[in-house]
């Protein structure tokens, strides 16, 4: 078959078995991130039907994918708001590293692979996915909810760290020197200082030059700018995806709703490849070996999640339910963690394999989390205040009956 007819043929049957996935999860109301990615080791490297044609076409598609989640997600809020989240939110940020990059580096110290080895899973461990968590949060409906600008804000926190993470890792991967490392840093917050002052300073003026009536023009004009800044970000060895982020938040008013709508189908389109892909590029056999330690690990760090959510929601003074919704949404891994994988394996060939079980494990139990968090926890709070107030009524004397009144009872039991 020519080549150009088997990739049509497979991008066509690709894309087709999406729509299905997604009516199906519809049906069941669950999200149909899960089943992407299960569908991509069905047809991936080692699995059932290995897809060759359209793989070089599904790499790219997955990179658009994860870009125009992160510039959707930063059109929901203004650079305003953005400052605002970091002001308030820098201790969860410091707590959610805490409690998420810690598993990640003594699993990576005790199984012996060193400094570097331990640091690089420790990135893979703390970072949540945002195009998961945002994607998530779309199918759910819960864009308005009171705890969603707190999720935002841890999320933004992790993203923008990444500036910071991504140039460290690479320069101790390399065995590069304190003084090259610290270059790629200053370059690093440079890009993000820029882009933010930009975006705070001259968003209207940014606005008002993307701005068209046309909407052929506004969307041309949008996703040419998002893929070009990204594509800049990632040089300077920003993620890709913080500055798509970055290019939202820069865009307001207006031109962020026109936006919105015209990106938000195709949005769809290609984080659904971006999930596809993912489970395209794991080998099935990979996974057994290391699904033990992928999996002890992938436990501890829901609940080290689930704990960041909670308590970055209570400082906001959201209540319980918001706070478990919180903390069951911040669970899922994805892109990131894979990014720092990608780094670390050439070094370190061993962290390959567990990353990629440990992100397929999360980010099929995320979804799942950000569901179930807040209707468990409450079902077990209220087991536990009926257990609790059982004792009390059982403590209570009994009324004697009328033949076992004495006189004094009957005293009482008159008046």
């Amino acid at each position: 078959m020519h080549d150009t007819t088997a990739l049509l043929v497979e991008l066509g049957a690709v894309i087709l078995g999406l729509g299905i996935i997604g009516r199906f999860a519809g049906r069941i109301g669950l999200s149909p991130i899960p089943l992407y990615l299960l569908a991509g080791l069905a047809f991936g490297e080692g699995g059932l039907l290995p897809l060759g044609a359209s793989e070089e076409f599904t790499a790219i598609g997955a990179e658009i994918g994860v870009i125009l989640l992160l510039l959707l997600l930063g059109l929901e809020y203004s650079a305003s708001e953005l400052v605002t989240s970091l002001k308030t939110q820098y201790p969860s940020g410091a707590v959610d590293f805490v409690l998420n990059a810690t598993p990640g580096a003594a699993a990576g110290l005790m199984l012996g692979w060193g400094p570097v080895g331990a640091v690089a899973l420790a990135g893979v461990t703390w970072i949540s996915s945002s195009g998961v968590i945002a994607k998530v949060m779309t199918d759910m409906g819960r864009l308005g909810n009171r705890e969603t600008p707190v999720i935002l804000g841890v999320l933004v926190i992790e993203d923008l760290a990444m500036a910071v993470y991504l140039p460290l890792l690479t320069a101790m991967l390399a065995g590069v020197g304190l003084a090259g490392g610290s270059i790629a840093l200053l370059i690093a917050l440079g890009t993000v200082g820029f882009v933010l002052y930009l975006a705070l300073r001259h968003g209207r003026l940014i606005s008002r030059a993307v701005s068209s009536d046309n909407p052929e023009m506004l969307l041309l004009v949008v996703l040419g700018l998002t893929v070009l800044v990204a594509g800049v970000a990632q040089q300077l060895q920003v993620s890709a995806a913080v500055g798509a982020f970055l290019v939202g938040i820069a865009l307001s008013g207006e031109v962020a709703e026109g936006a919105r709508k015209l990106l938000t189908p195709l949005r769809d389109l290609f984080a659904a490849v971006f999930f596809v892909f993912f489970g395209l590029s794991t080998d099935p056999a990979e996974i057994p070996p290391v699904l033990l330690p992928a999996a002890l690990l992938a436990i501890v760090t829901v609940f080290t999640k689930i704990g960041t959510g909670w308590y970055a929601s209570r400082r906001a003074g959201i209540g319980p339910r918001g706070r478990w919704r919180a903390g069951g949404t911040l669970v899922a891994r994805g892109e990131f963690s894979i990014v720092i994988a990608g780094l670390a394996v050439a070094t370190e060939p061993r962290i390959g394999p567990i990353a990629t079980a440990y992100v397929l494990i999360l980010v099929i139990v995320g979804p799942l989390t950000a569901r179930w968090t807040e209707p468990v926890a409450s079902k077990l709070q209220a087991v536990l205040a009926g257990k609790r107030s059982k004792p009390a009524v059982a403590a209570e004397q009994p009324m004697p009956s009328h033949d076992e009144l004495t006189p004094e009872h009957a005293g009482r039991d008159s008046d």
